[in-house]
C-alpha cells in the first residue's frame, strides 16, 4: 500500500507550512480517531492566491484552484495535529464555502477542486461526505474556504 507521503511525491505536491491562525483558534484539533481542521484559505507560500467574489471578480477555474490549495493546506494542518501525514487514513467530510455572486450556483463545481485533490491523494479513502455553501464574503476577501475532517490510523 502506498503511503500518503509517497502519493504526494508522485503527484508533485509539496506539503506547505501550516498557515498560522488569524484569530483565537488552532489550525486543527485531534480528538479520538479524528482530526478536524479549521477553515483553510487559499494561501500559497504566504500569499493569497486570489481575492474577490466568484462570478464577479473570480472565475470558476481560479476558484477551483483556490479550493485545491485549501485542501492541501487542510492536509498540512491535519498532519501537524496527528503526528504526520501518513497517519491520515481517510477523508470523512469536506465543507466548502464559496464567496459568490447572488446568481452564481456552481458552488459544487468550485469545491470539486478540493474534493478531486483529496481523491487523487487518498484514492478510494478520499471519498467523503460534502457540503458546498455560497456566502456573501469570506475572511481577507478570499473566494474560497475549506475545512476537512480526517480519520487517523493507528
Amino acid at each position: 500500500m502506498t503511503t500518503i507521503s509517497a502519493r504526494l511525491a508522485e503527484l508533485g505536491i509539496q506539503m506547505p507550512e501550516v498557515v498560522p491562525p488569524l484569530a483565537a483558534y488552532v489550525p486543527a484539533v485531534m480528538t479520538g480517531r479524528y482530526v478536524y481542521t479549521s477553515g483553510q484559505l487559499p494561501s500559497r507560500q504566504g500569499e493569497l492566491m486570489a481575492t474577490g467574489i466568484v462570478g464577479v471578480d473570480v472565475n470558476t477555474e481560479t476558484a477551483q484552484a483556490c479550493a485545491r490549495q485549501c485542501a492541501i493546506n487542510a492536509l498540512a494542518a491535519a498532519a501537524s495535529a496527528c503526528g504526520g501525514v501518513d497517519r491520515l487514513g481517510r477523508v470523512i467530510k469536506v465543507v466548502g464555502f464559496v464567496a459568490s455572486a447572488a446568481d452564481f450556483t456552481a458552488q459544487p463545481a468550485v469545491i470539486n477542486g478540493a474534493s478531486e485533490t483529496l481523491l487523487e491523494i487518498f484514492g478510494d479513502a478520499g471519498r467523503h461526505a460534502r457540503s458546498a455553501i455560497g456566502v456573501a464574503s469570506l475572511p481577507l476577501g478570499v473566494p474560497v474556504e475549506v475545512e476537512v475532517i480526517f480519520e487517523v490510523t493507528d
